[in-house]
């Protein structure tokens, strides 16, 4: 048989067997027993693009509302991905147990190093591990250990504190958003290396570090979705191997390598010796002399991978929060000048230091508290499922048996805008966590409604440090300052697995309190 002979019996069938093929697989998506009767997208069910498709066009977040508000509280959103909108449903998913395990969209988000990928306590999927790793480093980030560093959070608010008054005093409009990233960042820097990167001094995305970290974001949305992609893009493993450079794109790495490298000397025979001395609280001090104490304690790698994840989950989750703070504020004057008279009032009183600590702004000022919990409420971080994969067996979720294997998660928005427990859900009405207008059992239930740092045991570690620098710089800010947009303004919201904003130019004024 001929060459010509072959390439027209390959046209002739060949063809037409792979759209056969094609078609049996779309089918057999379809009509899973277990799901089939799932509502949804109608697209969805047979093909992974329709859930690529809405994740590219960044407004999946209310894509998962609407769908939960016209099917229930199961939506099948890909032909093995179903999406959850029960609060009862938390405590299996996302058990203690571990045994509903994190996906493949999870391993996506690390760091490469020595030519391959360092799986961090976000990532990995394997629960032994996670459990080890987070033993290690725990302390660090409790309570009592951060707020033995908030005098360098301190700095960092009272350095955007100057910078926001040179644009107050000069009339200038202020891309308030972005400072807040700044700070967010640098606070982060501060906790986590005793370095700020430099972003408030300078005003700008110091070595790209921010724009990395977009780049990495949108990434792991859209691959998330197939990750089975991965191998053959970023995650293939000839790349570390023929590309050694590809590791010094990722800015994040880069700067935490150099932190590490100006602040830590491998003497012979292995000991560490931390350049400034020992015994400082920033967590690689604290990491650096454990190791040196006992190296079997802490690895050179584990303090790479945890302190770049730092980095990488810490800065852009806070700072989309304070965005929400500052943003819902200006949109409701009235809610803003509320909290401005508790301030003030505090401040009058003697309540408040200045700079504020955190335990005066927790203690003294319960409507920021609530301010705060309804902004990250209205606008969450996270704004796509937090997959977990059934397990072996099947389990029963919302009264549907589900098959093990298949994907399942919560959207942490479509919870916190679920109108039977926040009546008028698109509405910013910090009122609602206030203990005198609520009794304590509605409390409760909103609280098990509410996702901004995820649930169970892999529930986001560095929660306590958004909450102090949050805490603090919203009460510092608008004790100084007016702030304004100008009307008919609005941001623009992009969700690329973060549902980071970009807000419209501010103006400031300074506040004559008293």
């Amino acid at each position: 048989m001929d060459n010509h002979t072959s390439l027209g019996l390959l046209a002739a069938f060949g063809l037409p067997l792979v759209l056969l093929l094609l078609a049996v697989s779309l089918l057999r998506n379809k009509y899973r027993s277990d799901l089939s009767s799932i509502p949804g997208p109608p697209l969805a069910a047979y093909t992974k693009l329709w859930r690529v498709y809405d994740v590219w066009k960044g407004q999946a977040h209310w894509t998962a509302i609407a769908l939960h508000r016209q099917h229930g509280p199961l939506v099948r959103i890909a032909p093995n991905v179903v999406s959850v909108a029960d609060a009862d449903e938390i405590s299996k998913i996302y058990s203690v147990k571990g045994d509903f395990v994190k996906t493949a969209f999870y391993p996506l988000q690390s760091i490469s190093w020595q030519k391959k990928p360092q799986m961090n306590l976000f990532s990995t999927r394997d629960e032994t591990e996670h459990r080890e790793q987070r033993k290690k480093i725990a302390s660090a980030y409790s309570m009592e250990s951060l707020l033995k560093m908030e005098p360098a959070i301190d700095e960092c608010g009272q350095l955007l504190l100057r910078k926001m008054g040179e644009y107050a005093d000069h009339g200038e409009a202020v891309d308030l958003g972005t400072w807040l990233h700044y700070y967010a960042f640098d606070v982060v820097g501060a906790l986590s290396f005793n370095s700020r990167f430099g972003f408030l001094e300078q005003g700008k995305d110091v070595d790209g570090i921010m724009q990395a970290n977009a780049v990495i974001l949108l990434y792991a949305a859209l691959i998330g979705q197939v990750p089975e992609a991965h191998p053959f893009l970023l995650g293939n493993p000839l790349f570390p191997i023929l590309v050694p450079q590809m590791e010094s794109w990722n800015a994040v790495l880069v700067f935490t390598l150099k932190a590490i490298n100006a602040r830590i000397k491998v003497a012979r025979g292995g000991e560490i010796e931390l350049e400034g001395g020992q015994g400082g609280e920033d967590m690689l001090s604290k990491w650096a002399a454990l190791k040196a104490l006992d190296p079997t304690k802490i690895t050179t790698r584990d303090m790479v991978v945890h302190l770049s994840a730092n980095v990488f989950a810490g800065a852009d989750t806070t700072a989309t929060a304070l965005r929400a703070i500052i943003y819902f504020l200006v949109k409701n004057p009235a809610k803003m000048t509320i909290l401005q008279q508790e301030i003030d009032t505090a401040d009058a009183n003697g309540k408040l230091s200045n700079p504020v600590s955190d335990k005066e702004a927790r203690t003294q000022l319960p409507y920021l508290n609530a301010v705060i919990k309804e902004a990250m409420r209205l606008h969450p971080s996270v704004g796509l499922l937090l997959e977990r994969h059934v397990p072996v067996g099947g389990a029963t979720i919302c009264g549907k048996y589900i098959c093990g294997g298949t994907i399942v998660g919560i959207n942490p928005w479509v919870l916190q805008h679920d109108p039977k427990i926040f009546p008028a859900p698109e509405s910013f009405e910090p009122e609602r966590w206030l203990e005198s207008e609520k009794s304590r059992e509605q409390l409760v239930v909103m609280e098990k409604h509410f996702l901004a740092f995820g649930a169970g045991k892999r529930a986001c570690i560095g929660g306590n440090i958004s909450m102090i620098e949050i805490r603090k710089i919203v009460a510092q800010l608008l004790r100084d300052f007016e702030v304004k947009i100008e009307e008919g303004h609005e941001w623009k919201v992009k969700n690329s697995w973060f549902t980071q904003q970009q807000m419209p130019p501010c103006t400031l004024k300074r506040r004559s309190v008293g």
